[in-house]
């Protein structure tokens, strides 16, 4: 199964063997559940939408469901091919897909690089925030590196700010003054995450994923919330924490 990142479902049905001139999808729903085909799903009930080539802008056809990870199947139905969002009998998957995250959204790609630990950043800082809040300081520095790379200056185009990139509801919930100081902000990204250890009992997940998208979208997901930014920005704050915990023991160990 090949993996696509980022493709609006929509057009992931619009570009596998469909009429030239205009394409009919169906949107069908089951148990609460929404799903997208190009013919009507059994047992399904099922509403056409017809969407011309030409058209400007695609709709949403998930209603209120925002965004959407899954996987596009094929079956056969009726002598002919169908390509639908739904795990039928007979399916055979094709690939998968994650639509982007919806405007408005906190959510964030973080940095495209990763690369090595840096840790003489802040030395004080974070040790200060670690001994403060028991938030290990590696999974500090993981996420202030996930973040801005140790900008101080660091805004975000969603307008998360300093070292920790917090929003600016989350600065005025940890009374952080001045989220350019480097200080106040890993204090707060600590605090904050002090918060979040604690309510996802130390899911390093779920506390990622909630500092990215926020506690809300958590809960409306019940987990890691399908958003493209999102997924990679857990897998990123995974790796830099192993990394970090690595990093720090040598240094540890070379004092010894």
């Amino acid at each position: 199964m090949r993996a696509v990142a980022a493709i609006p479902c929509l057009l992931v049905l619009a570009i596998v063997a469909m009429p030239v001139h205009a394409r009919t999808v169906y949107r069908c729903t089951r148990d609460g559940t929404v799903s997208l085909s190009t013919a009507p799903e059994p047992g399904s009930k099922c509403v056409a939408k017809h969407i011309d080539d030409d058209a400007a802008k695609v709709p949403n056809l998930w209603g209120n469901l925002g965004v959407v990870k899954g996987t596009l199947y094929e079956r056969q139905q009726d002598g002919k091919t169908v390509y639908g969002t739904r795990k039928l009998p007979g399916s055979v998957p094709v690939l998968a897909f994650t639509v982007q995250t919806p405007p408005g959204s906190p959510a964030h790609l973080g940095l495209g690089h990763v690369g090595p630990p840096q840790l003489n950043r802040f030395n004080k800082e974070f040790r200060a925030a670690a001994k403060k809040t028991g938030v290990e300081d590696a999974m500090l520095r993981a996420f202030a590196h996930a973040e801005s790379g140790f900008d101080p200056k660091a805004t975000s185009s969603k307008g998360a700010q300093g070292v920790m990139q917090l929003m600016p509801e989350v600065a005025r919930e940890y009374a952080v003054a001045d989220p350019y100081s480097a200080a106040q902000s890993i204090d707060g990204g600590a605090r904050h995450l002090k918060q979040l250890l604690r309510r996802y009992k130390g899911d390093l997940d779920l506390v990622a994923a909630a500092y990215n998208a926020g506690i809300g979208t958590v809960a409306q997901y019940k987990g890691v919330p399908p958003y493209r930014e999102t997924v990679e920005y857990v897998a990123k704050v995974q790796v830099l924490y192993e990394r970090y915990r690595t990093a720090m023991a040598k240094t540890v160990a070379k004092r010894r």
